[in-house]
């Protein structure tokens, strides 16, 4: 909250706090010359994809903004992605990050200044973060809400982004300007059954995505990952062999063997994966 009322950007700011499974009374306060701060519920579904929605509910502004509440914004975050979205061709901004946690401490910057709906279709782009996102009100209206329905909320970022870059290109502001808090757990450790129906669902919903044979295989072997360490070894290897025909290089088969074959828990090489600041 903090990283964002400080922000040197010299328009209006308008911070919204959401809170989830917890009642607190709406509060409406002005924290400083154009500076406000919004204490609300979400008072949509429960979960991540509600509370962002219930927060763009409750924003006056024309530019929208997102912050996990473990993340920090560095103070030129806003002034720099404001500056590219004088282009009226570009509806979404994004930028750097830094990863810190214990034992990781390092820059994850793109090499380009776009993001396309291509590049994410094979790949999750995963400096396109949720926390660095800057959207014109126009681009929320045009890609959507946040979807509620995504089972457990999962890849609910990614699933949005989607449909974010079926509208505009994203542009990337160079500069690592967020700080993101990676502690190495996840929400969504031992929740195997619910990353299998999250992904399925995804796939189900973007047929566009069978396009790209390399991000179908890294989805599907997302699913075998998940299916192999929630003890489902059968439905994993049938899984395993279609990830190979799409793509005999991708990376995952690597880590999915070893879980089918009972030679280490999905537990165990997701914390050696975060360790090293990635996901699997």
């Amino acid at each position: 909250m903090a990283s964002i009322l400080s922000q040197d950007y010299p328009g209006r700011v308008e911070c919204i706090v959401v809170y989830d499974h917890v009642d607190v009374r709406d509060l409406n306060l002005s924290v400083g010359p154009d500076r406000a701060l919004k204490l609300i519920n979400n008072g949509r579904w429960q979960g991540l994809p509600g509370g962002r929605n219930s927060g763009v509910d409750a924003a006056t502004g024309e530019l929208l903004a997102f912050c996990d509440d473990d993340d920090i914004w560095l103070p030129a975050k806003l002034s720099r992605q404001v500056e590219l979205l004088a282009d009226p061709a570009i509806g979404a901004v994004s930028c750097g990050l830094r990863l810190r946690g214990p034992g990781i401490d390092k820059e994850r910057v793109l090499d380009r200044d776009r993001v396309v709906l291509d590049e994410l279709l094979a790949d999750r782009v995963m400096e396109v973060h949720s926390s660095t996102m800057l959207v014109r009100r126009s681009t929320w209206a045009a890609a959507g809400d946040v979807d509620e329905g995504i089972p457990g909320g999962y890849s609910e970022d990614y699933e949005w982004l989607l449909r974010v870059t079926a509208h505009t290109p994203i542009a990337v502001v160079r500069q690592a300007l967020v700080i993101v808090d990676w502690h190495g757990g996840s929400f969504y450790f031992g929740r195997w059954a619910t990353i299998v129906q999250a992904q399925r669902y995804l796939i189900d919903k973007h047929p566009e995505l069978a396009g790209s044979r390399r991000g179908m295989a890294r989805l599907r072997g997302q699913i075998a990952f998940a299916l192999a360490s929630g003890n489902r070894r059968m439905e994993a290897l049938r899984e395993l062999a279609a990830v190979v025909r799409l793509n005999p290089t991708e990376k995952r088969v690597l880590v999915i063997v070893p879980v089918i074959l009972g030679l280490a828990t999905g537990e165990r090489l997701l914390r050696m994966a975060q360790k090293r600041g990635k996901g699997i």
